[in-house]
């Protein structure tokens, strides 16, 4: 079929008639699907059933520097398991913090930490408006917790190797109520892509205006391959490490996308004088996090092998949901000159951009037909996208067979609503 936009509004008219009447169909199944959020599905969380299977006594609820992981104690977590993390991460064991079960929580307590407490300044809550730069599109939640804390945010626009260079460059440079930047390095939410080799440097080399200026490096996907090409990111640490600046960066990850989201086992990963900062924080919040489940994980896995080689597993899930994803957006939109879209070699979504002024009314078709997106806009700071056009896809959650329901609904929303604007 040619572009839309080159076909005649009685074309146009006549196609819409049909689309709709396939759509009437689909509304007549009382579906009720999801690709809102980057859940894993319930294959990938049976993969990962066996860790709660895993004995303590083999260790005797000990680690080196823990005389019974079932007690109080060890703040930050006890050696093994951060050994287990900085192998992931490519740091050195003293410079890693693992909590609880939440990245997320740990991202929020360390913004928290900042805005009471400060790191290398005044607290952020007591030096006036302060800012926060946030590659667009991106995740929510990130988003979500800025907002929180009454931070303004700006939105810094992204391409294929990451946050728009330049301007990061400019902005921090420039203004020292400038305090951070949210990054998610590989495979980004929502987008999929990786940052360049140059990108990552380029950090590295930030010259901030505000001395407790911080890089919130959300290392979410950093194993998250799905097929073979995987993205690679150069480690920003070792970048940081020849600039000389290893106190701009938090860098954070989990195992919530390797075990399970509710019960897995987060870390930071920080310069020694970051996580002092951090620890008088923790040491008021918490005697110490769930140790035993850091065991679990430790004696399953046993090493970053051992991790690796589940990830395998969870690939042989995804793989074929990404697969199928993308084929069906060439196979439905391509040609059309209506939407564009990303096709990652890992992570969790997958970033589609429709006609302008069309993201909100795709999301309504397919909720009127029983098919849940993220909300149009969640993607950019307050919800607002200036543009209107871009859709997150989480392939994951759903089953196979309601994820090629829920993708060909999909499909026909975004002809439907592009049709609509053209013929106006």
């Amino acid at each position: 079929m040619a572009e839309y936009s080159s076909m005649t509004k009685e074309a146009l008219s006549e196609e819409y008639k049909k689309l709709s009447e396939v759509l009437t169909l689909y509304k007549a199944q009382g579906l009720s699907l999801n690709m809102a959020r980057g859940k894993p599905g319930a294959q990938q969380l049976d993969i990962s059933s066996g860790i709660l299977n895993t004995v303590c006594e083999s260790t005797n609820f000990r680690a080196s520097d823990c005389p019974d992981c079932r007690n109080y104690g060890n703040l930050d977590g006890f050696e093994e398991i951060k050994v287990l993390f900085a192998d992931l991460l490519g740091v050195e064991s003293k410079n890693i913090f693992v909590g609880g079960n939440s990245s997320l929580n740990m991202m929020f307590d360390t913004i928290a930490c900042m805005m009471e407490q400060g790191c290398g300044d005044l607290p952020w809550n007591k030096q006036g408006e302060i800012r926060f730069l946030c590659p667009v599109p991106g995740y929510d939640r990130h988003f979500g917790i800025t907002e929180y804390f009454g931070i303004k945010m700006i939105p810094v626009a992204t391409n294929e190797n990451g946050p728009d260079m330049d301007e990061v460059e400019r902005l921090v440079a420039s203004d020292a109520s400038v305090k951070g930047i949210w990054c998610v390095p590989k495979y980004s939410n929502p987008t999929g892509i990786t940052y360049s080799a140059e990108t990552v440097k380029r950090f590295a080399s930030l010259r901030p205006a505000a001395k407790d200026f911080r890089i919130m490096w959300d290392n979410a996907y950093i194993i998250h391959d799905i097929n073979d090409t995987p993205d690679t990111l150069v480690n920003i640490f070792d970048e940081l490490k020849k600039t000389g600046k290893e106190d701009m960066v938090f860098e954070f990850c989990s195992t919530s996308k390797i075990t399970f989201p509710g019960a897995g086992v987060a870390a930071i990963a920080a310069s020694e004088y970051n996580l002092s900062i951090l620890k008088k924080r923790y040491a008021f919040a918490t005697i110490g996090y769930d140790k035993l489940n850091m065991l679990r994980h430790l004696n399953y896995f046993k090493n970053l092998d051992g991790i690796l080689a589940h990830m395998q597993k969870h690939r042989a899930i995804l793989e074929p949901r990404f697969n199928m994803v993308t084929e069906t957006l060439t196979r439905e939109l391509d040609g059309l000159g209506i939407a564009s879209w990303t096709n990652p070699n890992g992570g969790y979504f997958v970033s589609v951009d429709v006609v302008n002024g069309c993201a909100k009314r795709v999301v309504e078709l397919c909720r009127e037909t029983g098919v849940v997106l993220t909300g149009a806009g969640a993607t950019y700071p307050y919800g607002i996208d200036p543009n209107d056009s871009n859709i997150r896809i989480a392939p994951s959650y759903p089953p196979v067979e309601e994820l090629e329901k829920a993708m060909a609904v999909f499909c026909i929303c975004v002809k439907l609503a592009a049709i609509e604007k053209l013929v106006g």
